[in-house]
């Protein structure tokens, strides 16, 4: 496996903020007596505020006013995220030393809005192995289309096929894999489907796996 620079997402593969955000809308959800429907949460792991809001919508029909709900469930996730650090998931740091020592280049490409991406870095003490970050307010089109993985490997100055993309949620592999890149997938909240293996990446259950992989492989 050759690759000449390493895009990462952030929330579920960096940080183990998912958890943080799912509780949020559960609780909402019991706020404003709605059912809670994991299906349709699942499937908006990855997606930017722009995608999210018609699958959100599309799932619960008229039990649910978006415009009502969203506000107060980023109320609840924004108090945590803002404010504390979130956990790094485990062996994260043993990578991004371990890329750092072979001299790859890091960046990340994640849906979370620019100023609180930046914040959570930050606060998790994770900034300083990053170039840069591409965020899901500077795209047109959010994961799982490729734009967001395209435009940051433009401002790396590398090919794409020259990168390799580490992800969690089913919609960032899609978008890693539609820009033509090397995807590691380590699993968080939500399994693999069917139509995502068929991709052909690569699957790990821990971050330590992709280490010891990328490790013999170099």
């Amino acid at each position: 496996m050759k690759y000449s620079a390493a895009i990462f997402d952030m929330d579920g593969l960096l940080l183990d903020t998912e958890q943080v955000c799912m509780t949020a809308f559960k609780q909402t959800c019991i706020e404003m007596n709605i059912p809670f429907k994991q299906d349709v949460y699942l499937s908006i792991i990855g997606r930017n505020q722009a995608g999210i809001k018609p699958i959100i919508e599309q799932g619960y029909g008229n039990l649910l006013d978006y415009n009502v709900f969203h506000p107060r469930w980023m109320q609840r996730y924004l108090a945590v995220v803002e404010h504390q650090a979130i956990p790094v998931k485990q062996d994260v740091i043993a990578l991004l030393d371990w890329l750092q020592t072979q001299k790859i280049p890091m960046v990340v490409a994640t849906s979370t809005h620019k100023t609180l991406a930046q914040k959570k870095l930050h606060l998790a003490g994770l900034s300083t192995y990053f170039s840069h970050i591409t965020c899901g307010d500077e795209v047109t089109q959010g994961k799982p289309n490729p734009e967001i993985y395209l435009l940051a490997a433009q401002r790396l100055h590398i090919e794409p096929n020259q990168c390799i993309a580490f992800e969690d949620s089913n919609n960032g592999v899609k978008a890693a894999v539609a820009a033509n890149m090397a995807t590691l997938q380590i699993i968080d909240l939500v399994e693999p489907d069917t139509e995502t293996r068929a991709l052909g990446h690569t699957i790990f259950n821990t971050m330590d796996d992709a280490l010891t992989f990328l490790q013999a492989h170099q």
